[in-house]
């Protein structure tokens, strides 16, 4: 036995097993595996190749471009098909009847149509090509017109009722519809007696019509714009009209005219300090401002009182009054209320070196009325007209004022007879 603490002897090692002969070293494994891989990509992609062909078929055989393959030709299922070594897509897919085809080509367009050439496919059709009917289609634009423009004054029929307003039959394709609020002046108590069905109406345009063909339509406007219209023709006629005061405030009172509403100034009434108490009262006014645009009704009843003394007033009449003012260019006479005046050229025929030579301040005169404008007020004297030599004003003023009516009766005869002669 060995001592202890003496060297161990060696033994000796395990055998080394054998080397595989078969056994591929690591990296021609990485390179087989890279191989099959790509195999399998390149199956598959043969695979969806051959499954896009079939599906290019089928589109071929729907558009009629392509006769389905012979019964004894079966086509090779993608999953029997098999890659062969040196064949090219362009052989295994025969694409050349789908060149210059479009998606619209494949996804249905009508056989006639595909059947023809591709350049008469592309050649643009004209008008001509088509039967095209011209009073049809006039007849149909008509037909389907819109009804009814805003502003537009139509006549229809009451065919419906509802809480909020009124249908009324416009020969659109959809009935007019009038709210509540615009089926007239005033308040209406009693509305389904107001509008019956079947009941005529006038009405006014006042919204085009919505997606629904349906246009909003008013009997209250309407009823304005011709309020709107006769008061400016009463304007224009230079009319006194009759109000009763409704309300006043600070600047005046109001009142109703034709269903609008009108305001007159304190500085336009005959007794502004009290107005508060003309409420209820009938005043005689006329027109100081109309306007349909700004809604603007001023009334005066000063203006009516002149308005009045216009009306009794005509071209050619003696008139009698008072020099109120000298003017370089004349006199204004004060007639009762109104002022006429006398300018300097219609004094005398002679020659006339200063106005006040006639007439001045605070002196009587009695002239002829030559001009009358009662929408502006002016009224135009003469006195030349009773001289009887040229300048006899200047010498015998007091003879032809006292003459004044006989020399007004022959200037009067001389005016129409030149009239006449003219005319």
């Amino acid at each position: 036995m060995a001592e202890a603490g003496s060297p161990q002897p060696n033994r000796p090692s395990a055998p080394k097993p054998a080397a595989d002969p078969n056994r591929k070293p690591p990296q021609v494994m990485q390179i087989n595996r890279r191989q099959e891989q790509l195999q399998r990509e390149a199956a598959e992609a043969r695979a969806a190749a051959e499954a896009a062909a079939e599906k290019a078929r089928k589109l071929e055989e729907a558009a009629g471009l392509a006769s389905p393959p012979p019964r004894d030709q079966e086509r090779r299922r993608p999953e029997q098909s098999k890659a062969i070594p040196g064949e090219a897509d362009e052989d295994r897919f025969d694409l050349g009847d789908m060149e210059g085809m479009t998606m619209a080509d494949l996804l249905g367009a009508p056989d006639q149509e595909r059947k023809k050439p591709q350049e008469e496919r592309n050649t643009p059709r004209s008008v001509d090509d088509f039967d095209f009917d011209e009073e049809a289609f006039l007849a149909a634009l008509d037909e389907n017109a819109p009804v009814g423009t805003t502003g537009e004054v139509i006549t229809g029929k009451v065919i419906g009722l509802e809480s909020d307003g009124v249908y009324v039959d416009i020969g659109g394709k959809a009935p007019g519809f009038m709210p509540k609020s615009e089926a007239g002046l005033g308040v209406i108590t009693n509305f389904r007696e107001r509008f019956p069905k079947g009941l005529e109406v006038e009405v006014l345009v006042t919204r085009e019509q919505n997606a629904d063909g349906m246009v909003t339509i008013s009997c209250r406007a309407l009823a304005l714009r011709k309020s709107w219209e006769r008061v400016k023709e009463m304007e224009k006629q230079g009319k006194v009209v009759q109000v009763i005061v409704n309300g006043f405030n600070r600047g005046g009172v109001t009142c109703d005219l034709e269903g609008l509403r009108g305001f007159i100034p304190r500085s336009q009434l005959q007794d502004g300090e009290n107005h508060q108490e003309l409420v209820g009262k009938t005043l005689g006014v006329a027109f100081l401002e109309v306007n349909s645009e700004t809604r603007k009704l001023v009334l005066s009843e000063k203006r009516a009182a002149v308005a009045a003394r216009f009306s009794e007033l005509e071209v050619g009449q003696l008139v009698e009054g008072q020099v109120a003012s000298v003017k370089p260019y004349g006199l204004f006479i004060d007639l009762g209320g109104i002022s006429g005046l006398l300018h300097q050229s219609m004094i005398t025929n002679g020659s006339l070196r200063s106005i006040r030579e006639v007439f001045d301040q605070g002196d009587r005169v009695k002239a002829m009325i030559t001009e009358l404008d009662p929408g502006r007020g002016r009224i135009g004297l003469n006195t030349a007209l009773l001289e009887g030599p040229p300048g006899e004003l200047l010498v015998e003023k007091d003879k032809v004022m006292a003459e004044a009516a006989d020399r007004a009766s022959r200037a009067q005869n001389m005016l129409k007879k030149q009239e006449q002669d003219a005319g």
